[in-house]
């Protein structure tokens, strides 16, 4: 099925004067990883939560690649978010894919959004696995109408931007996409510094909120704190019974203490003593095992060929095996077919 987004909705211009002037040094102050564990209201540990972003190229683009994760059971019902997108300097989705799922007793709910920007237009496919089938459904909205749209995934770079400046100006209401893949409102605000335990020490953060104020179905509020660096602290979805929490303070990317993070002595990978890579080694060892045992059956002239070289190699026993074999192998090339050559074998894929 195809739509065409038509309703009007724009973004604010504090939003729109927001993302312009969003420089280079701005996102390369975001280049770094945030680590949560997922809390139930009683403190039990219900899974786990990451984000990252570092620079990356798109089309010869120079661009950002954005991965987001949260994986855990909530009620003892597994279910679990991940985000990989492509973004631009200033924040225009390049590539997106987003996956969510449930796994119910008797079905997992699965939906899949995969967002690419096409020529002068944004095409945003969905797909949506239950019990009763698969749905898909694509919309697509000409970029002239998305001025101020931010993704899910740009939306990690705007509170990370606006953690480091340690505010929020006012009327800051971009465009953005509801749970149903439907063009909404979203707006950020300051919810001002608070005291949290972050391991042994007591720390301020600083926290933002935004909601995603959807036209056809219910609001959705996050409340997120952050480090005076950008890390994230805590970050909670209003009305869920989970909450995602930072347990270990990270080393802090600002001043002085830039300078004191650890050098770690490089330890030696003892692969052999680690079952999964020595598993993985067997796999592939069997592997091309098999592989070539088919080659050397579908071509039966190949022992022959070595055990008449291997003969004639004892029997000379030359100082230069490199020059000897070049000269018994020369005369098989001339008899190879006529175009073929060394280089088109090494181009095999």
């Amino acid at each position: 099925m195809e739509e065409n987004e038509t309703e009007e909705l724009k973004a604010s211009v504090n939003a729109v004067e927001f993302i312009y002037n969003i420089g280079s040094r701005d996102l390369d102050e975001c280049l770094f990883a945030d680590s949560l564990v997922t809390v139930s209201d009683l403190g039990r540990e219900l899974g786990d939560f990451s984000v990252s972003v570092t620079k990356a190229s798109y089309n010869e683009e120079l661009c950002y690649l954005l991965h987001a994760n949260s994986h855990g059971a909530v009620d003892d019902i597994p279910c679990g978010t991940s985000i990989e997108a492509y973004i631009s300097k200033k924040l225009d989705i390049l590539e997106e894919n987003h996956h969510e799922y449930v796994k119910l007793e008797k079905q997992t709910v699965d939906r899949k959004v995969h967002i690419v920007r096409q020529d002068d237009q944004l095409v945003v496919n969905r797909i949506i696995s239950e019990k009763e089938g698969v749905k898909t459904q694509t919309h697509t909205f000409p970029l002239s109408s998305l001025k101020g749209f931010v993704s899910e995934a740009s939306n990690f770079l705007i509170l990370r931007i606006l953690a480091r400046h340690k505010t929020v100006p006012e009327n800051m209401t971009f465009l953005s996409f509801d749970a149903n893949t439907v063009l909404s409102k979203s707006g950020y605000r300051a919810l001002g510094w608070k005291n949290q335990m972050i391991g042994e020490k007591s720390v301020d953060i600083f926290g933002i909120e935004r909601t995603v104020s959807s036209a056809k179905d219910s609001s959705a509020t996050w409340h997120c704190y952050f480090m005076p660096d950008g890390h994230l602290a805590s970050r909670v979805q209003l009305g869920s019974p989970a909450i995602m929490k930072l347990l270990h303070l990270p080393f802090l990317l600002d001043g002085a203490e830039k300078n004191n993070i650890p050098v770690f002595e490089k330890k030696p990978l003892i692969w052999e003593e680690d079952m999964e890579l020595y598993s993985k080694f067997l796999d592939r060892k069997e592997e091309l095992k098999a592989d070539y045992s088919s080659y050397i059956r579908q071509h039966p002239e190949l022992k022959a060929l070595m055990a008449d070289f291997l003969q004639f190699l004892l029997l000379r026993k030359p100082q230069d095996v490199f020059s000897f074999a070049r000269d018994f192998f020369a005369p098989f090339a001339s008899q190879s077919p006529q175009g073929k050559s060394h280089n088109d074998s090494q181009n095999v894929p």
